[in-house]
């Protein structure tokens, strides 16, 4: 399975790229946040590559950034979500603003994608915060890391799921939040804790 792909980014149209590797272009789907992040064509670009195969196609998806694959990920891992629709959210919505409805159930932001209603929007919310539960993260009160101090249930709970929509491990999100002032507000905990994560990459 591909990882990633580096090469010449040579052509793009409004839901794909074209990136040249050893002489052959390779089609990769993929968001409008993608699309606007790419520098000029004839650059040299890498992508983050998941590769959807089935009866009738095999389908590249690329993506400039790790968490914008994570959440790609989690969101076809909804029943009834695809490619297609996950494309479609991530194209109106960040990765963290995903995170950040998931984790603090508004459905009604991810309705502002195109195609996506309020039935499927809910099913995002409720599934993927299923997965979190059966994935052992931390319920309504996870415990701070500086002298056992409870962090704000609701703000701290909220943030990491959202850290887990993005591909953190359930400990490690608890541990990046535990670490946080627990008066922040959601978006922030989850901004720092970003910020925290990509220092250890």
């Amino acid at each position: 399975m591909l990882y990633s792909l580096t090469g010449k980014y040579i052509a793009a149209e409004s839901n794909f790229v074209v990136i040249e590797c050893g002489g052959v272009g390779f089609r990769c789907f993929t968001s409008m946040s993608t699309l606007t992040r790419l520098p000029a064509q004839g650059s040299t670009v890498t992508l983050y590559t998941f590769m959807s195969v089935t009866e009738n196609a095999i389908t590249l998806y690329g993506f400039s950034q790790k968490t914008e694959l994570s959440c790609f990920r989690m969101l076809i891992s909804v029943s009834g979500i695809g490619p297609k629709a996950a494309i479609s959210i991530l194209s109106t919505l960040t990765p963290e603003d995903v995170a950040l409805a998931v984790g603090s159930g508004d459905y009604k932001a991810i309705t502002r994608a195109n195609g996506v209603g309020p039935k499927i929007a809910q099913r995002v919310v409720l599934e993927l915060k299923d997965k979190f539960k059966s994935m052992g993260a931390p319920a309504d009160s996870p415990q701070g890391a500086k002298g056992g101090a409870s962090l704000s249930p609701g703000n701290a709970a909220a943030a990491i799921n959202a850290l887990m929509v993005l591909g953190c491990q359930s400990s490690e999100a608890a541990r990046l939040v535990a670490g946080l002032d627990p008066s922040l507000p959601t978006e922030e905990l989850i901004r720092l804790a970003l910020i925290e994560m990509a220092k250890g990459m």
